[in-house]
C-alpha cells in the first residue's frame, strides 16, 4: 500500500502539471525573440524536413517554441507535434485537397502561438497558402511566394504587409536557393550556411519592425 502511494503521488503531480500547462490561457509571444537564433533554428528545421527526419524536426520545433515564443513545456510539446504532423501531411500531399489535410494541425499550432484577437483559421490558411505557392512556384511565380509570406506576417502582427517586404524577400530567397541547389548539384554544408545567413537576416528584419 505504501509503495502504491509513493508511485501515485508523482503520477498525480505530473498529470496535474500537464493539465495546468495545456489549459492555462497565455499564448506565445511572437514579438520577443532572438532573430539570429530563430533563423538558425529555422535552417535546421528545413534540413530535417527535406531529409525526412520528423523526430529531429519535432525536437527543433519544441525547442524553438519554448526558447523563442515562450510556450510552457507541455504546450510546446503538443504544439510541436501538431506543427510537425502538418508539415509531413503536406509533404505527402499531391493536390490542394491533399495539402488541406494539414489545416486541422495548423489550426492547433496557431491556436497556441497567435496573438489575442488574431483569427487562427486565417493564420492557418495563410500559412498553408505560402506552402502551396512554394511547392507550385512554377505556376504562381517566385514573386508570389514573397507576397504570401508578407501577408502571413501582416495578419499575425496586424501591421501592413509592405513593412515585411525585406523579411519576406530574404526568406523566399532562402527557400529558392535551397530549391535550386537541390535540383542542381545537391545540398552541401556551404549551401546550408548561406541559407542560415539569409534566414538570420530575414528574421532580423522582421524583429526590427515588430519589437516596439
Amino acid at each position: 500500500m505504501r509503495l502504491r502511494t509513493l508511485l501515485l503521488a508523482p503520477c498525480a503531480t505530473l498529470t496535474g502539471w500537464i493539465a495546468w500547462d495545456l489549459t492555462r490561457s497565455p499564448s506565445g509571444d511572437l514579438r520577443r525573440f532572438d532573430p539570429r537564433e530563430t533563423g538558425r533554428i529555422e535552417a535546421d528545421m528545413w534540413r530535417s524536413y527535406y531529409e525526412r527526419r520528423p523526430l529531429a524536426l519535432f525536437s527543433q520545433l519544441t525547442g524553438m517554441l519554448r526558447s523563442q515564443y515562450h510556450l510552457p513545456f507541455w504546450r510546446s510539446v503538443a504544439t510541436g507535434y501538431h506543427a510537425t504532423r502538418a508539415a509531413f501531411v503536406f509533404k505527402d500531399g499531391k493536390s490542394r485537397a491533399g495539402y488541406e489535410k494539414a489545416l486541422p494541425d495548423l489550426n492547433r499550432y496557431f491556436t497556441a502561438i497567435a496573438p489575442p484577437g488574431v483569427s487562427v483559421a486565417e493564420a492557418a490558411r495563410l500559412e498553408l497558402e505560402w506552402w502551396i505557392i512554394h511547392r507550385q512556384r512554377a505556376q504562381y511565380g517566385e514573386d508570389a511566394l514573397a507576397e504570401a509570406l508578407a501577408k502571413l506576417q501582416e495578419h499575425l502582427y496586424q501591421v501592413p504587409a509592405a513593412r515585411f517586404a525585406d523579411h519576406a524577400k530574404l526568406r523566399a530567397d532562402a527557400m529558392l536557393r535551397r530549391d535550386r541547389a537541390a535540383e542542381g548539384t545537391g545540398m552541401n554544408e556551404e549551401e546550408w550556411r548561406r541559407i542560415r545567413e539569409l534566414l538570420e537576416a530575414s528574421w532580423t528584419s522582421l524583429w526590427r519592425e515588430v519589437r516596439h
